[in-house]
């Protein structure tokens, strides 16, 4: 079920709706919020637009990195099990 919950982002307040819960849209918006100093703290543009942009970048990028680790490791667990079930398989006794 979607809620709609009000977030606060670069000063502007805008009203969302999200399926997570209060608590989780507020932790989003206060990574977001972190995200976005940590930029102007370290860019010498005080444009909103330029840090809005940089700070999706960084957290696509964020995101990506790690949707492959996930994946990698996916595969590797797999890998993992296989190689396992075929040692259980030889070890076996045989009927």
């Amino acid at each position: 079920m979607t809620s709609s919950h009000r977030v606060r982002v670069l000063g502007k307040e805008v009203q969302v709706r999200s399926t997570a819960s209060a608590e989780q849209v507020q932790e989003i918006e206060s990574f977001v919020n972190k995200t976005i100093a940590e930029l102007q703290a370290a860019m010498k543009t005080s444009d909103p637009q330029i840090i809005a942009i940089m700070a999706l970048l960084n957290l696509a990028e964020s995101c990506l990195q790690q949707s492959r680790d996930e994946n990698g490791f996916r595969r590797m667990a797999t890998e993992r099990i296989s190689r396992l079930l075929g040692l259980i398989e030889e070890a076996a006794p045989r009927g």
